[in-house]
């Protein structure tokens, strides 16, 4: 009889094109493994809303494993030696992963490799991270060269069927009980929202994907427009692997449409963004360029003033609608639209002045797609201190953004104090002597804040 296989499970939480699952089916009797490691990750332990979709990712899989007469196995605990004890205990020699780039878990799949048999595979990403390079074997650091490279290699490698039917080891290890894990929010329970927004899991992703190929064409032309809302909203199923950006890649690539084209090209950042931490694994808490090491940054901790206006972006309490309604539809569902997210964080960035970093870890406890190298990515090319970067004397005017971008529905959607309001007034309500009673007053006037800004980036570059 075969050894039994242990797949480690991470963020490919799927059965459809899973090589690691795929592989170690093929080898032997399988037992899934999914170990919350709280410590390994630190500072990036999962967020809340990560945590509530992550229970109902791992019950939805459990159930489709159940149907294959197959288990889900939970530990609690430090990765490599919960998975130690299950192999002892399984009798197993051989663990199946796919790879993960993140630096927790690249020193664990190191650590693992010096006790067991560790079989990585490529399943998380259009192309394997480290694969793209340049003409001389380097890495590529800009984003449009390497996306122009990924597209020369295409196609990416083909997709993989779920496993038709799943070998039983001869008795099951023990599992924790996913209840006890206390992932859900009881008291209070904030995630009513987020409930009535999203389904999760594996089919889930895939009904998504197929509601939302009809409106794929268009997505060019009407991404930017949250009022109008035909993104994919795909980001926490990709982000979980619930569904692979190969899988969707095969899908469409029959299509010849600008929107295929530019959607295609999001997935490819979200290989950029793997490529980055692979170069520079502390992305996400250091500037790539050294010169902001010294910016004039408020600090929250130490000025009460910056303190508030964290705070006041935080609850989307700045008296810029537009910004206000992004802030309070992420508390509400865990996501925001993506114009919106570029809006709300050049806000945060160059109108109050505070340090990116401060918005990379509310969005990483807010978001359910909080995805390590893309988070990092997007705030360091919104600052202006990435590798690969919008330079920080562009200052996005948010007032100009919601007329721009006919962010009036979206606005009267998520801030309920300017429900009555019809154009043009909702996108400014105090500049035309209509702000609600309820509603705060700017928290800083736009040209002050550019000003104020700009001021700072001269103060950096001189000094």
């Amino acid at each position: 009889m075969s050894k039994t296989q242990i797949v480690w499970l991470r963020r490919d939480l799927r059965l459809a094109d899973n090589p690691a699952l795929y592989h170690a089916a093929k080898a032997g009797p399988v037992v899934c493994v999914y170990v919350l490691d709280d410590d390994c990750a630190k500072h990036h332990a999962y967020g809340g809303a990560s945590r509530w979709w992550l229970h109902h990712s791992l019950e939805s899989l459990a159930n489709s494993l159940a149907k294959r007469h197959a288990r889900l196995i939970l530990r609690r605990g430090d990765a490599v030696e919960e998975l130690s004890k299950v192999a002892e205990e399984t009798g197993a020699t051989t663990i199946h992963a796919n790879r993960h780039y993140e630096p927790w878990w690249r020193k664990a799949q190191g650590k693992l490799a010096d006790r067991l048999d560790l079989q990585l595979y490529d399943g998380n990403y259009l192309m394997p991270p480290g694969s793209i390079t340049t003409g001389t074997g380097g890495q590529y650091k800009i984003y449009t060269p390497f996306s122009r490279a990924v597209r020369e290699a295409f196609p990416p490698r083909d997709e993989l069927p779920a496993p038709e039917t799943l070998s039983s080891p001869g008795s099951w290890p023990a599992s924790d009980d996913l209840a006890a894990w206390n992932l859900l929010p009881t008291k209070p329970d904030w995630a009513g929202g987020m409930r009535a927004f999203w389904q999760v899991g594996e089919d889930a992703a895939h009904k998504r994907l197929a509601a939302w190929e009809a409106d794929l064409d268009d997505y060019d032309d009407k991404r930017n427009f949250p009022s109008v809302d035909k993104v994919s909203r795909l980001s926490p199923h990709l982000h979980f692997g619930e569904i692979s950006p190969v899988q969707i890649w095969h899908k469409f690539k029959h299509k010849r449409s600008d929107g295929w084209r530019t959607f295609e090209g999001e997935l490819i950042w979200r290989d950029y963004s793997q490529n980055a931490i692979l170069q520079f694994p502390a992305y996400a808490t250091k500037n790539y360029r050294e010169d902001f090491d010294r910016f004039g940054w408020r600090d929250p901790a130490t000025d009460e003033a910056a303190a508030r206006d964290l705070k006041a972006w935080q609850q989307g309490r700045t008296g810029y609608p537009i910004v206000d309604a992004g802030m309070r539809q992420l508390w509400q569902t865990g996501w925001m639209h993506n114009r919106v997210r570029m809006i709300t964080a050049s806000f945060l960035i160059k109108h109050l002045l505070i340090d990116w970093r401060e918005g990379e870890k509310w969005f990483w406890d807010t978001l359910c797609d909080a995805d390590y190298a893309s988070n990092a990515t997007n705030w360091q090319w919104t600052a202006g201190t990435g590798v690969d970067s919008n330079m920080f004397s562009r200052i996005m005017a948010p007032l100009s953004q919601s007329e721009k971008f006919d962010a009036a529905r979206y606005i009267r959607d998520h801030v309920p104090e300017l429900k009555g309001l019809e154009e043009p007034y909702v996108h400014d309500p105090e500049e035309f002597g209509r702000r609600p009673a309820g509603y705060p007053r700017k928290i800083v006037p736009h040209k002050a804040a550019r000003e104020r800004a700009l001021a700072a980036l001269k103060a950096m570059k001189e000094g």
